[in-house]
């Protein structure tokens, strides 16, 4: 299912979120600002997926590193958000070498995502992952498979993009997010969604 189901809500302000970039990148605080909210709310939930509580304090530190180095980027809307992730991702990495442990999920803020309901299709899945629950049922997935799907999903990047961030092959990231959706289509169809609580990102296979 590569090209099925594209990550429209991460998309669908590119356009808008380039002219922003672009604004700040001449100074324009108020342009800087709106990228951040276009782009902070799919960039928190990734780094909930891999810190859990922590994540505000990562993504502090990731918007830090942004702002200092914003006049390096050159590339659009799109472009904006991949490079935002691969940072918000290698200061996830830090804290977690620091903190000596694998990620932990913790839930999502339900206005972030919605999951599907007991009967939907991988597309859906694709198209409207997360509740509450959505980082549970993202913790039992091997780690590749979860990271590739947050990454489409809640960060809203297309497959190139996203195996960019991770330092793999497009196909490989097509595969890992097509068989991630899969298991969760499985288990949302096997009422798969518990309320216990958030446990971690599963190896890689």
């Amino acid at each position: 299912m590569a090209q099925q189901g594209e990550p429209r809500r991460g998309r669908a302000r590119d356009g808008e979120l380039g002219a922003a970039v672009a604004r700040a990148q001449e100074g324009d605080e108020t342009a800087f600002a709106a990228a951040y909210r276009i782009v902070h709310p799919g960039l928190l939930g990734y780094l909930r997926g891999l810190v859990g509580e922590e994540a505000e304090d990562v993504a502090s530190d990731a918007w830090l590193e942004i702002a200092r180095d914003l006049g390096r980027f050159r590339g659009d809307g799109a472009g904006f958000r991949g490079w935002t992730a691969t940072i918000a991702r290698h200061r996830a990495l830090d804290h977690l070498r620091r903190r000596r442990t694998r990620p932990r999920p913790a839930a999502l803020e339900e206005d972030l995502l919605e999951l599907p309901g007991p009967h939907s299709t991988q597309d859906e899945a694709l198209e409207a992952l997360s509740s509450r629950y959505a980082l549970r049922l993202l913790a039992t997935l091997p780690r590749d498979q979860a990271e590739a799907v947050l990454l489409r999903v809640v960060v809203g990047l297309d497959g190139p993009a996203a195996a960019r961030v991770l330092g793999k092959r497009p196909g490989a990231v097509r595969t890992a997010t097509h068989r991630g959706l899969k298991r969760l289509a499985r288990q949302l169809a096997a009422g798969g969604v518990t309320r216990e609580g958030p446990g971690t990102l599963g190896e890689s296979e």
